[in-house]
């Protein structure tokens, strides 16, 4: 690591030779497999953009030039080389961020992990450059995965506006997102990989007829007329020029020589130009190359010389979700899935082995594959669209207006959902409960554990005439909460001692055990209470309102925003029930939440079960007229 070592910035970069540079990219590469092999990452997306990142830190001048992240997953790179070396925490609690991240360095512009909005963004700055009259450059660098996108296009398309407005987007195409990059543009751009470039042709044909005598240099002339005919016909590029964007590639993006020329041509250019380079995902490491899903695009721990993973965690909430699919799947012929890009992250590739004709991939476009699903509920299927949580934020207005409105049957299951932790603010799961309990006729299922997740996953697609979800947590499932009695369609997870209990708890899908904790807490105090499982969360259970009236005190625990969520829900529905009982509702602040792992965080905002304990007691010695609590001593190690 003798290279690596002595780069404190991008411009210790400038006193490099080729030959040293190809030695700092393979030194990287080195790091990358032993650092993130210990801390888990994103590793594949990271040991493919080596040399771009090198050649673009050399090129240009961060952070007075911006260079911006699409996603951001494939910054790791770009944080060797912006000074930050430590990778022992990363994506832990006070370690790096998975992502950039401004608090840690003036070069990260965009923490935001969501992907395809880096052209927005650029777009934005390079504008402000022009009213300011900057000479900064603002360079985007975004995968062709994230060209799948609909809002990548919609900046593309002001972006062309301006022709002498200088901007640089990078596309780092290398044919994935976390799976195989599918769809149009991707083979437009596999078209642009495999065919000989028109300028090498025209070279050629210039050298064959200016030997021509006579006729040679006026057919020159013509066939360079026709330059625009040819470039469509040899190196179909002009999708990006039709644009007004002039192109430059496809280069190679491990040639760093190569890189640095294009890059260089790019930023003289004076307007917006596309530098198409070619990589590698997972480049340098065969245990990530031989990894046909997606190239190690982010794992756990594992060994770093066989890439097998240190530890399984057994069975997983997307595991149970995958293998219920096939079996409805077995069942109902008119069941079908889609994914946006995720295909085995939210556990649909048993389905897609199973049932190849019936799933679809629409590519990172979630608003697009919302209102494709009513478009197939509509024709007759019963599509089930699986998404991680925080993206399906994305597609709030399809979800309200294209599938609700039109009353379609389409189920959405939300994978990661609440706190995901280490992966940072823009990961966390902690909107949808939030964002859908103003959506008319959606009605929202929380499972506790995987027999929930599979009964509940039955019962969202029996719905025809309205949009369902189904969400659960990230990671291993617990053990399975038994009912020891129902209300309405609520499950009783726990019956109180005395007749006229103190506290009812509402308890939210993965919660369950913790709640099940708080009443043992309470009981340990002398207060009495109830645990209910609503199950489905939205529309509130009509028997909720009596039940918590035979109550004096009411407490809902969910993993979600408390602004918007169960239990505001509840609290209204209480308040138009006429039931006049004190509410507690313990959730997620309304803050963007820091990296650290799930039980940090909650630990952190005060989601456990002693501190909630604690809380509630303090609140039924109030009503008792006892202002001091009775104390509840948290959990000891």
């Amino acid at each position: 690591m003798d290279l690596l070592t002595r780069i404190k910035g991008p411009r210790d970069l400038d006193r490099l030779s080729l030959g040293e540079l190809d030695q700092l990219a393979e030194e990287i590469r080195t790091f990358l497999v032993d650092a993130v092999s210990k801390t888990g990452g994103h590793l594949g997306p990271n040991l493919g953009v080596v040399e771009l990142t090198i050649a673009l830190h050399r090129v240009f001048e961060s952070p007075k030039d911006k260079v911006l992240w699409d996603t951001g997953h494939q910054a790791y790179v770009h944080k060797l080389l912006t000074g930050r070396q430590d990778f022992s925490r990363l994506k832990s609690k006070g370690g790096l961020s998975g992502y950039p991240s401004r608090a840690e360095s003036d070069h990260d512009i965009i923490e935001n992990s969501h992907a395809s909005g880096v052209l927005g963004w650029a777009d934005g700055m390079a504008k402000a450059n022009e009213v300011l009259k900057k000479d900064d450059h603002v360079v985007a660098v975004i995968g062709d995965g994230a060209l799948t996108g609909g809002m990548a296009w919609e900046a593309l398309n002001n972006i062309a506006a301006a022709k002498d407005r200088p901007l640089v987007i990078v596309v780092n195409d290398n044919e994935r997102s976390y799976a195989p990059t599918i769809g149009g543009l991707a083979n437009h751009l596999a078209t642009l990989r495999t065919t000989d470039g028109y300028e090498r042709f025209l070279a050629r044909g210039k050298d064959f007829l200016e030997r021509t005598p006579v006729v040679g240099r006026p057919l020159y002339d013509t066939l360079h007329g026709a330059k625009k005919g040819l470039k469509d016909f040899i190196a179909p590029q002009g999708m990006f020029e039709d644009l007004g964007l002039k192109y430059v590639g496809p280069i190679d993006g491990h040639d760093i020589e190569a890189l640095e020329s294009a890059l260089q041509r790019a930023k003289r250019f004076g307007g917006p130009v596309i530098v198409h380079c070619l990589t590698e995902k997972g480049r340098g490491y065969t245990p990530a190359l031989e990894d046909e899903a997606d190239r190690f695009h982010a794992v756990g721990k594992i060994h770093p010389d066989t890439g097998l993973p240190i530890s399984t965690s057994g069975l997983d909430w997307t595991s149970v979700f995958g293998e219920e699919m096939v079996k409805l799947g077995q069942e109902r012929e008119d069941i079908v899935a889609i994914t946006a890009a995720m295909l085995q992250p939210v556990g649909l590739g048993k389905f897609e082995e199973a049932f190849p004709d019936r799933i679809y991939d629409v590519g990172i476009a979630e608003q697009h594959g919302a209102v494709s699903a009513a478009g197939l509920a509509t024709g007759g299927l019963h599509p089930v669209f699986a998404v991680y949580a925080t993206f399906l934020n994305r597609a709030f207005d399809q979800v309200l207006m294209d599938v609700a409105l039109h009353k379609c049957g389409v189920t959405f299951v939300l994978d990661r959902a609440g706190i995901t932790g280490t992966d940072g603010a823009s990961h966390n799961g902690m909107w949808d409960m939030s964002i859908l309990q103003c959506v008319p006729t959606l009605r929202i299922a929380a499972p506790r554990d995987a027999d929930q997740v599979r009964a509940q996953l039955r019962e969202a697609v029996a719905v025809d005439d309205a949009p369902t979800v189904v969400r659960f947590s990230k990671g291993a499932v617990g053990p399975a909460v038994q009912a020891v009695g129902k209300a309405g369609g609520m499950d009783i997870l726990r019956k109180p001692k005395a007749a006229r209990p103190d506290v009812l708890i509402v308890s939210v899908g993965a919660l369950a055990p913790m709640c099940l904790e708080i009443a043992d807490l309470l009981d340990a105090q002398g207060i009495s209470s109830t645990v209910v499982d609503p199950r489905w969360v939205k529309p509130v259970d009509e028997a909720l309102a009596p039940l918590a009236e035979r109550h004096r005190v009411v407490v809902t625990v969910e993993d979600n925003s408390r602004a918007g969520g169960v239990g505001s829900a509840v609290a209204q529905a209480l308040r138009d029930a006429g039931v006049d009982v004190p509410l507690r509702d313990f959730g997620i602040p309304p803050v963007f939440l820091d990296h650290a792992s799930r039980g940090e965080v909650m630990t952190d905002i005060g989601l456990t079960a002693p501190d909630i304990a604690r809380q509630v007691t303090g609140l039924v010695a109030k009503l008792d007229g006892r202002f001091e609590s009775r104390a509840v001593e948290p959990a000891r190690d």
